[in-house]
C-alpha cells in the first residue's frame, strides 16, 4: 500500500510522535535504509509533504567509499546504491548538494519553483523539477569524531516546505544521526571482519566465537595457493608495481572462489588459504570450477602484463581434503580465526611440490577420489610428501 499524502502543516504532537519513535521503537531494527524509509512514511503521516528523500553514508569499504539510500512517496523500502571512490571526480558529484556539504555548507535549499536560470546547476535539479519536485533541502548528519554524512528531503507542494516543516525536519536531525550512528558502526565492524577475515568467520565472530582456543572441526576441501619467483619481482620491482601486481593476482584467484562458495581465510605475503566446507553440496566440484576461472583470470591477466614489458606471473595451487580445526588461535591480546591440522599441512607441501613436478594445481588421492568422475584429472604418481610417513598418490588438474 502507498504511503498516505498530506500536504498540510505538521503537529507538534505528530513531529513528537516521529521522535518518540526514532528514539524508542527502532531498537530491534538492523538496517538504517529500513529505519529510513518507515520514517519518510511516518512524516508523510504527520504532515510533513516529503516525496523523495535520500541518505548518504560514509562507509569505507575496500571497494566503495559509501551508500546512497533514496526513498521516493510510495515506496516500502529505500534503494540502495553503492558510491564508488573515484566519485568526487565525477560530474554527478561536482556542484552538487553533496559536494557543498562536504565542503562545509551546513544547508543547501533549492527552490525548485523559480527559474531554472536563477538556481544551481547541476542534472539533479533538472532531474527533480522534471519530476514535479518544488523544494529541495540537504543538511549534514554529524556522527562522532567529527564525522558527516548527509540527508536530503524533497517535496511537490506548491510554495514548497513552509517553515512548520524544515523546523519538523531539522528537530529529527539529531536523533536520526544517533539511530544512523549504531546501524553505520555495525555496518562497518561487519565490513571489516568481512574484508579481513572472510564472511563466515566474520558472522562467527560476531555471534560471540572470540575466545581463544574456541573452534569446530569441519571437514573440508582445503586450497593452498603461492605466486612463483616473488621474492625475485619483490627485490627488483618499484614498490607500487608490486602491490598492483599481488592485487591483481589475488582478484585474479580470489573471485572465483568467492563466487563458488569457498571462504578466503588468509594472504600471507603472495600465497592465499582457502576452504571449501563439504556441508556445501558440490563442494569438491566448486573449488575446481573455482582453479578453472581463476587459471582464466590469470592467462588474461599475464596477456596483459605482457602487453606492458612485464613477464607472466606462475603459480602453484596444492588441494587436500580432510577434517581441520576451525577457529581461534594465538596470544591472549592477539587472535586469528583460521584452519589447522594436518590437512592443511597435506595442501601446503603439495603446493610446493608443484614446482618440483612442473604441475600448476596438484590434488591430493583423497581429494581426487570425489571428483575424478566429473573432471578430467592426470594421474602423476607417488611421491614422498614431507612429514608424512607414507608416500602420497598425486594427480594434477589442467583446467
Amino acid at each position: 500500500m502507498d504511503a498516505p499524502r498530506d500536504t498540510g502543516s505538521v503537529t507538534t504532537q505528530s513531529d513528537n510522535d516521529v521522535v518518540q519513535w526514532l528514539t524508542n521503537d527502532t531498537r530491534d531494527e538492523r538496517f538504517i535504509d529500513n529505519i529510513f524509509a518507515e520514517m519518510c512514511m511516518r512524516l508523510q503521516r504527520a504532515g510533513i509533504p516529503v516525496k523523495r528523500a535520500t541518505l548518504h553514508v560514509l562507509i569505507h569499504h575496500p571497494q566503495w567509499l559509501g551508500a546512497r539510500m533514496m526513498w521516493a512517496d510510495g515506496m516500502r523500502e529505500a534503494e540502495i546504491a553503492r558510491v564508488d571512490y573515484d566519485v568526487r571526480e565525477r560530474s554527478e558529484y561536482i556542484g552538487s548538494s553533496a559536494n557543498e556539504i562536504q565542503d562545509g555548507a551546513a544547508e543547501v535549499r533549492e527552490n525548485l519553483e523559480q527559474d531554472r536560470s536563477l538556481g544551481r546547476k547541476h542534472a539533479l535539479y533538472d532531474e527533480m523539477r522534471e519530476k514535479g519536485l518544488t523544494d529541495y533541502v540537504a543538511w549534514p548528519l554529524y556522527h562522532t569524531l567529527g564525522k558527516r554524512h548527509i540527508v536530503t528531503f524533497a517535496t511537490d507542494r506548491p510554495g514548497g516546505f513552509d517553515d512548520a516543516h524544515i523546523a519538523s525536519l531539522k528537530g529529527l536531525l539529531p536523533v536520526l544521526a544517533l539511530v544512523s550512528e549504531i546501524r553505520v558502526k555495525n555496518r562497518l565492524a561487519r565490513t571489516l571482519l568481512e574484508t579481513y577475515v572472510g564472511s563466515h568467520a566474520g558472522e562467527l565472530i560476531l555471534a560471540g566465537a572470540t575466545r581463544r582456543g574456541s573452534g569446530t572441526t569441519v571437514r573440508a576441501a582445503i586450497m593452498i595457493c603461492d605466486l612463483r619467483d616473488f621474492t625475485r619481482i619483490s627485490d627488483s620491482w618499484p614498490r607500487d608495481d608490486v602491490i598492483d601486481l599481488l592485487n591483481d593476482y589475488f582478484d585474479a584467484m580470489s573471485e572465483p572462489i568467492a563466487r563458488h562458495g569457498g571462504e578466503i581465510l588468509k594472504f600471507i605475503g603472495d600465497g592465499m588459504l582457502a576452504i571449501f566446507p563439504l556441508s556445501q553440496p558440490q563442494a569438491c566440484a566448486n573449488l575446481l570450477h573455482a582453479v578453472t576461472e581463476a587459471q582464466q583470470a590469470m592467462s588474461a591477466l599475464n596477456v596483459r602484463n605482457r602487453d606492458i614489458g612485464r613477464a607472466p606471473m606462475n603459480y602453484g595451487i596444492g588441494v587436500h581434503v580432510g577434517d581441520v580445526m576451525y577457529g581461534n588461535i594465538g596470544s591472549r591480546t592477539r587472535l586469528d580465526f583460521t584452519v589447522i591440522g594436518p590437512a592443511v599441512n597435506m595442501a601446503s607441501r603439495l603446493e610446493a611440490l608443484t614446482k618440483q613436478l612442473g604441475k600448476t594445481v596438484l590434488l591430493s588421492r583423497a581429494f581426487a577420489d570425489l571428483v575424478e568422475h566429473d573432471f578430467a584429472l592426470e594421474h602423476v604418481g607417488e611421491y614422498e610428501v614431507r612429514g608424512f610417513s607414507e608416500p602420497i598418490e598425486l594427480f594434477a588438474y589442467n583446467g
